[in-house]
């Protein structure tokens, strides 16, 4: 029988549930069980593709290609497993699909009405999603009291009836905010929070107490109290984990198993260990971020960082753990800088300033900072600093040099410049039919034929990393580009799209049209990125030549992986 485990969360967003839920999750593999997470977003659009990155954070892509939440990259990043498309639902999902069964007339003339129909097609995408898993996480977004969280609940406690108490148990995560004119953890908004969840007839198991700081005996008493929640159930989960650590959410389930939350669910759900975990290389990882050996500094050029008066980092979440992953792996805390690339329009001069160890050109859309991003590829290449672009920042290093070596001046992508007389990036024609009929984009695992460099970094021959883009390096520009020094050393299967660029002459110049950053996690992290920190790495400690350098693929040097 499968088992089911609800998030909710309280008091506000953005509190840590899908953090929680992926700790639980890996926690609970660690112990033998296949686990799989499902995110629901009560929001009404269908999948998380049309959303802002400023307001709703970055958009994670799956094998399979769907645009979903971002909590999906945390579920993979901890369970070091994919998460199909199908483990996001929507509220638009969901009412879609009953409104086209009923327009199909596949309700045999029933009224179609909030219960059954909407909760129950909640439920049926709920067990579509956890088939064949010994444990299924339900992380449900937002905070109880939402109203656009009525169906989601009333649909996990109509589960509970439907499988029995003793196959599912409710968690809720809340935040324990610290006033700053009384310096004082209070517990009131968690007791809210468990009232409301209690007005939808669902009883937590467990509360998971998020805060700045450890939860002490009184305050966990108190919530004990007034939730008649086992006292050992109130799990304390502050942000510093630990004496002397820096925030890093991969110490969540460390901190979690001290508290000895994986075997209290265990009995909860009737369960017995398949096996003890081993947790002596996530241990060893996470203290490698804590107390790192060097220290190296690498430029973020963006576009997605505004947001009224404040900047929102999580629009590239997934390159900044890919990272992360690395500085784990290399023992080298990574220093991020966040640079507007609109402001590298205005002062290209920017750069000459910071102490930079390498340059990432991440994704994006639109015309905004465009010729920044352009002007910090054409910096990385002449200074030979390590450079790794990231699809857009692939198309725009291909942009710039097809402009400044192959003297195209005015070589552009036609989605920014549709007029162009170089269109070097462009839709291709086979594309337009499809673009015209409004599909989308390229999505999910694409296949790459390796060469060059790239090869040597992968370890294969050919590679399949995730997609989200619509337009293409023109292959009526492959061979100026080719014969003026730039490698196309990744290609599709019939050699049309170019998948990967490289310089050799060049400590580290490597883009791909791919985002790779999405198949990276804590255990097993981007072999390209990885590549690309360790000539970070180099570039920090040995003054190099601005000319030419070319080292030996992938770098051969005393940095190493922590398994090699």
């Amino acid at each position: 029988m499968t088992k089911y485990i609800v998030v909710t969360g309280g008091v506000i967003s953005g509190v840590g549930k899908g953090v929680a839920s992926a700790s639980i999750g890996r926690i609970l593999k660690e112990y033998g069980f296949s686990v799989t997470a499902i995110k629901i977003d009560p929001y009404i659009n269908c999948d998380a593709g049309t959303l802002r990155p400023t307001e709703h954070g970055e958009v994670w892509i799956t094998d399979d290609g769907g645009e979903t939440d971002q909590d999906l990259g945390n579920y993979e990043r901890f369970l070091d497993q994919a998460i199909p498309k199908l483990n996001n639902i929507t509220t638009g999902q969901v009412y879609k699909e009953v409104i086209d069964k009923e327009r199909k007339g596949l309700f045999l003339g029933q009224t179609v009405q909030f219960i059954p129909h909407i909760t129950d097609e909640i439920k049926d995408r709920i067990k579509k999603a956890g088939q064949g898993y010994d444990v299924v996480i339900v992380e449900i977004g937002g905070t109880v009291g939402d109203y656009e969280n009525i169906p989601f609940l009333f649909a996990v406690k109509s589960l509970e009836d439907e499988i029995g108490k003793e196959n599912i148990i409710h968690i809720l995560v809340t935040y324990l905010p610290i006033p700053s004119h009384i310096e004082e953890m209070k517990t009131k908004p968690t007791q809210i929070s468990v009232k409301l969840l209690r007005e939808n007839n669902i009883e937590p198991d467990f509360i998971l107490c998020r805060g700045k700081n450890p939860l002490d005996e009184i305050r966990k008493k108190k919530i004990q109290i007034y939730s008649h929640v086992p006292y050992e159930n109130v799990i304390s989960s502050p942000d510093v984990v630990g004496e002397g650590t820096s925030n890093t959410i991969y110490a969540a389930p460390l901190y979690l198993i001290r508290e000895n939350i994986g075997d209290k669910i265990l009995k909860k759900l009737s369960l017995q260990k398949r096996k003890e975990g081993n947790w002596d290389k996530w241990k060893m990882l996470v203290e490698n971020i804590v107390n790192p050996k060097k220290t190296i500094n690498i430029a973020i050029v963006g576009k997605y960082f505004d947001i009224g008066d404040y900047q929102l980092k999580d629009s590239y979440i997934s390159i900044n753990e890919a990272l992360v992953h690395c500085s784990a792996h290399l023992q080298t805390k990574i220093n991020l800088e966040f640079i507007d690339a609109k402001e590298l329009e205005k002062n290209p001069e920017l750069l000459d300033k910071k102490n930079i160890n390498g340059i990432i050109i991440p994704g994006g859309f639109g015309s905004s900072g465009v010729e920044g991003k352009i002007n910090a590829i054409g910096y990385a290449r002449e200074h030979n600093i390590p450079f790794l672009g990231l699809c857009y920042g692939m198309q725009l290093a291909v942009v710039e040099y097809a402009r400044n070596v192959c003297k195209l001046e005015d070589a552009h992508t036609t989605e920014i410049n549709p007029s162009t007389k170089n269109p070097v990036i462009d839709i291709l024609p086979e594309q337009k039919v499809i673009y015209e009929k409004g599909g989308t984009m390229r999505l999910g695992a694409q296949k790459a034929k390796l060469y060059g460099k790239v090869k040597e970094i992968y370890k294969k021959e050919e590679v399949y990393e995730r997609h989200r883009h619509r337009y293409e390096v023109n292959p009526e520009y492959h061979e100026i580009l080719s014969s003026h020094g730039l490698h196309l050393s990744g290609l599709s299967e019939d050699n049309k799209l170019v998948e990967f660029i490289e310089l050799p002459n060049h400590i580290f110049f490597v883009a791909t049209q791919a985002h790779p950053e999405f198949k990276s996690s804590l255990l097993n992290p981007s072999p390209l990125f990885v590549e690309f920190v360790k000539s970070c790495i180099i570039k920090s400690e040995i003054k190099i030549d601005n000319q030419t350098y070319s080292l030996p693929s992938p770098i051969s040097t005393s940095v190493k992986l922590l398994d090699q």
